[in-house]
């Protein structure tokens, strides 16, 4: 079982020794899952832990004055380092403290007391410390002066497209799941637990599923065609999903993730759900009253039964 730590202070979190991978890791996608690997095989040829350092908020995230996307949850992301074969985490609070750091005392601190560095590997660009003042030759140089060896991953391509977060998320803003299927080497899914709403989407004909986002900023806003996974299944289900603030009824403040599972008969609240995206239907809108919206509903249905290879007919039964 991995083990989760958050603090730059403490004891060693590896007195055998580690293979360290340093980075955001937003989405964990192919170039992530190709660095990780790497790392997994250096420390069981090493015989020492592999081990991961992240951080929460992402730094950019900190440093944005507008909310900033990401694609993937802290949980979906702990569980894709574990997945991935790292023994712990260290998930460091990015806060004031840490940006104060010098790339040096992280170093010596994070690198070296805390996880015993034997290798620690970055992506090519990576910076880190106070006003980011540190890269890959200061890695090298420190690492030579105690005990290390600093290596960089080489750029994972893709049909000559690079793999990384910002592409992905362009593609996902773009409608292209297909495309940031192929970076991430999965489906883009957003999960969450169900929660209560105001139950108008039954008055309407549509109940739905509730995914409240809290903090977390999606990439992608709209009206979709998706496939759902319950508790730990995978996404079979077939629906249609609005993830938005809901112009024309209750507008909310934050973005909501609404379900209509077709077909569906039983009680979800308080499961956990998985939402795989797999079509761009529309942008949200606002409509002049609760009829035109069922009649778009009603199109939106049907047009999702057509791209899940359903039986349209059936959205009119």
């Amino acid at each position: 079982m991995m083990r989760l730590s958050r603090d730059v202070a403490g004891p060693c979190l590896a007195p055998r020794g580690s293979v360290i991978a340093v980075g955001a890791f937003d989405g964990l996608h192919r170039g992530h899952q190709a660095l990780l690997a790497q790392v997994r095989e250096r420390a069981q040829a090493l015989g020492c832990s592999p081990v991961v350092v992240s951080f929460e908020p992402l730094p950019r995230a900190f440093f944005s004055p507008a909310p900033v996307p990401r694609l993937s949850s802290v949980r979906e992301k702990l569980r894709g380092f574990a997945a991935a074969g790292m023994q712990h985490t260290l998930l460091l609070r990015f806060n004031k403290a840490l940006t104060a750091m010098s790339a040096e005392a992280f170093v010596q601190r994070v690198l070296v007391e805390r996880l015993a560095a034997r290798e620690v590997w970055v992506g090519g660009d990576f910076r880190f410390g106070h006003k980011r003042g540190g890269d890959m030759a200061l890695l090298e140089r420190m690492g030579a002066q105690l005990g290390f060896t600093a290596c960089s991953m080489p750029m994972v391509q893709l049909d000559d497209t690079r793999v990384s977060a910002s592409r992905v998320r362009a593609l996902l803003a773009a409608g292209g799941f297909a495309g940031a299927e192929s970076l991430l080497g999965r489906p883009f899914v957003i999960e969450g637990k169900v929660e209560y709403g105001n139950q108008l989407g039954r008055t309407l004909g549509y109940p739905t599923a509730n995914i409240h986002l809290s903090q977390r900023v999606s990439p992608i806003q709209g009206i979709f065609a998706v496939r759902v996974g319950l508790g730990e299944g995978e996404c079979s289900w077939p629906g249609v999903a609005s993830l938005g603030v809901r112009p024309t009824v209750n507008e909310v403040a934050e973005p909501l993730l609404e379900v209509h599972l077709f077909d569906f008969e039983g009680d979800l609240y308080g499961q956990r759900m998985a939402v795989q995206f797999v079509a761009k239907l529309r942008d949200e809108q606002k409509f002049d009253g609760l009829e035109p919206l069922k009649a778009q509903m009603a199109l939106d249905s049907r047009q999702a039964r057509e791209l899940l290879g359903m039986n349209p007919r059936l959205a009119e039964a």
